[in-house]
């Protein structure tokens, strides 16, 4: 408790020849981040709403798909992500060329390794699906395979969008990244609105707009990414060609970062797997519950990645102290605006519940859960997951990896079966064990920022 009431006090000023980001840079940094986190999340929540009204087997069954979806998603977004903390070091050092390769190379990097799992989902995606959840109910089945395959076509257009994305979050250009998720955002909307409402098509109506709206963004970022007069740019013959001495420093970040996500998401399909025993009603709550849970921690997420820019180019300058001075500065305004809007959403979910066509019992489960979840995404949840943002930011990404090992994938999943199957009680039982790995990975979280060792890791 004394060293989280010790985030909560002011940080002792540092010179201010040395504070590379002031307020209003963070500021301008910050608003975007969160306003394209907010606009991605309404959609997922609008997303929910209209395909509720395809039927709970639907519901169901893009909830079952969307977790093996996003196995692939995070795959993608932790190469950019890599990417991003070694174009913002080099940024931070003033090697404008270094930065403009590695930046081309997450681009190579990326659209290889969508193609492969875009390629591996069209011929055995269905297969797969079948035999991870067995018990699913027919109509459940049809659904998540039609999403399926519509969706992994968007593949590599999702992992150059978020190639370019990180790129420009790298130079804190995050106004841009904004510009461009609005738009998608938008297309996708209105694509879902005609595909359920219109052509009355089921899980095709929501996969056929989020594929196309991926398209889009991908040329959008692409694009601007050429721009010779940015900060950094993308070359395009370095894009075709593999330049191992960088890639390999990208991968150096993305792999640890990477087999975080990867096993972060297996775990929920595993967990997954587990709640689809549990009948449709309570899958119904978990899908919902997810899109409302992603929504409350969107202040977290947008807080992560401001780390990125920030702490990766004061590592970058070779300047510890400023880096030290901002982990603690952000993780503490992550902290307060994550109690001030969690507490809103919990306000708010009472008056969404009616939105959604769900019946009585799911709608119960549904409040239960995400009152669970805000309360501790509110207070704990800021040293789980933006503090790990710092670190990892500034080149600790090995313990961040093995600490989220230990607390997401082991201790989430058994206190998972622990509570949900043994003990009854469900996804309830699911959320519990979901806020107590939050509680285990912060604490850890906190020792390590403490002793210092993560100073002494460096990427470039």
């Amino acid at each position: 408790m004394k060293s989280l009431l010790r985030w909560i006090e002011p940080c002792p000023a540092l010179p201010a020849e040395r504070q590379r980001f002031s307020n209003p840079a963070l500021k301008a940094i910050i608003v975007p981040l969160l306003i394209e986190q907010l606009l991605q999340l309404v959609v997922g929540l609008a997303d929910t709403m209209m395909v509720s009204y395809a039927g709970e087997e639907v519901v169901a069954g893009v909830g079952l798909d969307t977790m093996i979806y996003t196995v692939f998603i995070y795959l993608f977004t932790s190469i950019s992500a890599g990417g991003a903390i070694v174009v913002s070091q080099y940024l931070g050092n003033k090697k404008k060329e270094n930065a403009d390769l590695a930046a081309s190379q997450i681009f190579h990097l990326g659209g290889f390794m969508s193609l492969t799992c875009m390629a591996l989902m069209l011929l055995f995606g269905s297969g797969l699906l079948k035999v991870m959840y067995p018990e699913t109910e027919p109509e459940t089945m049809d659904a998540c395979i039609t999403y399926m395959q519509i969706v992994a076509i968007s593949f590599p257009a999702n992992a150059l969008y978020n190639a370019g994305a990180a790129v420009y979050r790298a130079m804190g250009h995050t106004k841009v990244t904004m510009w461009v998720s609005l738009t998608a955002n938008l297309i996708n909307v209105a694509g879902n609105a005609i595909g359920i409402f219109v052509l009355k098509a089921g899980a095709a109506g929501v996969a056929w707009p989020t594929t196309i709206s991926w398209y889009v963004a991908a040329f959008i970022m692409t694009y601007l990414c050429l721009k010779k007069d940015n900060e950094v740019c993308i070359i395009p013959k370095l894009v075709f060609r593999l330049k191992w001495a960088m890639s390999k420093r990208i991968l150096g970040v993305a792999i640890p970062n990477s087999i975080e996500t990867t096993l972060f998401q297996a775990a929920k399909v595993v967990l997954g797997m587990l709640v689809a025993t549990f009948g449709t009603s309570q899958i119904a709550a978990n899908t919902t519950g997810q899109t409302i849970w992603s929504l409350s921690a969107c202040i977290n997420i947008a807080m992560a990645t401001v780390f990125i820019t920030v702490v990766g180019q004061c590592i970058g300058a070779w300047d510890t102290e400023a880096a030290e001075w901002y982990i603690k500065k952000l993780t503490r305004l992550s902290l307060v605006l994550a109690i001030i809007w969690n507490i809103l959403i919990t306000a708010i979910t009472p008056l969404i519940l009616p939105l959604y066509d769900l019946s009585d019992e799911t709608k119960r489960l549904l409040l239960i859960i995400v009152i669970i979840h805000d309360i501790f995404s509110a207070i704990v949840q800021p040293f789980s997951g933006p503090l790990s943002g710092g670190l990892r930011a500034a080149g600790d990404v090995k313990f961040t990896m093995w600490n989220s090992i230990f607390a997401t994938v082991i201790c989430r999943t058994i206190l998972s079966f622990a509570l949900a199957k043994w003990m009854g009680m469900g996804v309830i039982g699911i959320t519990l064990a979901m806020v107590l790995d939050w509680c285990i990975k912060a604490a850890i979280n906190l020792w390590r920022f403490k002793s210092g060792k993560w100073k002494n890791k460096r990427v470039i």
